[in-house]
C-alpha cells in the first residue's frame, strides 16, 4: 500500500501542476538520453535501440565511435520545480535521418536545453539551426567527456554564433547537480525573455 502510494504520488506530485514542455536536443551521441534519464523524477521513457552495420553507414561516429545504442523515436522525462511546475523533457534524436520528427516533437515547447560537444563543436550547428526555425528560445551545455578540450568562453560563444543574452553553460550529463544548473540556467533564461523584448 505504502509503495503503490509513493509512485502515484511521484507521478502525480501535484494535479494541479503547470506543464511546460522542454526540448532536449543536440547532435547524435552528446548525451541527450543520459541527461534525461539524470534529471527525470519518474521511469523516463527512451526509445534506445542498438547500433546496427547498417545505422553505422548513414550516422556520423566521427567522435562517438564507442556508441553502442541510439535514440530512434524520442526520450521523455518530468522534473518538478516546486509544487506549481513541472518540466516536460522531451529529447530529440541526434542523426538527420530523423529530422521528419522534429516539427511534431518541437511543437508547443517554451524553450530548449541544446548539448554540445567541444570535441565536435560544428556538429551543433544543424541543430541550433533547426531550433532556430521553430522559433525556440535555447540554452547551450557543454556536456564535458574525459577528453573534451577546454576553450575560452568568449571562444566558444563566437564559435556557436550565441547571442549575448543566451546561456552557455559546462555540465556532465551523467551529474545531477550540473544538470539540473543547465536546466535552470535555460528556465532563468525563459523567465527574462519578456523583459529583454521589451528593452
Amino acid at each position: 500500500m505504502d509503495s503503490a502510494r509513493s509512485s502515484r504520488d511521484i507521478y502525480l506530485r501535484n494535479p494541479d501542476q503547470r506543464l511546460v514542455k522542454v526540448i532536449v536536443s543536440g547532435p547524435f551521441g552528446v548525451g541527450k538520453t543520459t541527461i534525461i534519464r539524470t534529471l527525470s523524477e519518474i521511469p523516463p521513457l527512451q526509445t534506445e535501440e542498438m547500433m546496427t552495420a547498417t545505422g553505422a553507414i548513414v550516422d556520423h561516429l566521427d567522435g562517438v565511435r564507442d556508441k553502442t545504442t541510439t535514440t530512434v523515436g524520442l526520450d521523455y522525462g518530468r522534473m518538478s520545480l516546486g509544487d506549481d511546475l513541472a518540466l516536460c523533457l522531451f529529447g530529440t534524436p541526434g542523426q538527420q535521418r530523423f529530422h521528419a520528427l522534429w516539427k511534431d516533437i518541437t511543437r508547443g515547447a517554451l524553450g530548449a536545453l541544446i548539448l554540445a560537444d567541444t570535441r565536435r563543436i560544428a556538429d551543433s550547428f544543424e541543430v541550433m539551426g533547426l531550433i532556430e526555425e521553430q522559433g525556440i528560445r535555447y540554452a547551450v551545455a557543454l556536456n564535458v567527456f574525459p577528453d573534451s578540450p577546454a576553450y575560452p568562453e568568449a571562444d566558444l560563444r563566437q564559435a556557436l554564433d550565441l547571442a549575448p543574452e543566451t546561456p552557455l553553460i559546462t555540465c556532465d550529463a551523467r551529474d545531477r547537480d550540473t544538470s539540473l544548473a543547465a536546466l535552470l540556467a535555460l528556465a532563468e533564461h525563459l523567465l527574462a525573455l519578456p523583459a529583454l523584448e521589451q528593452s
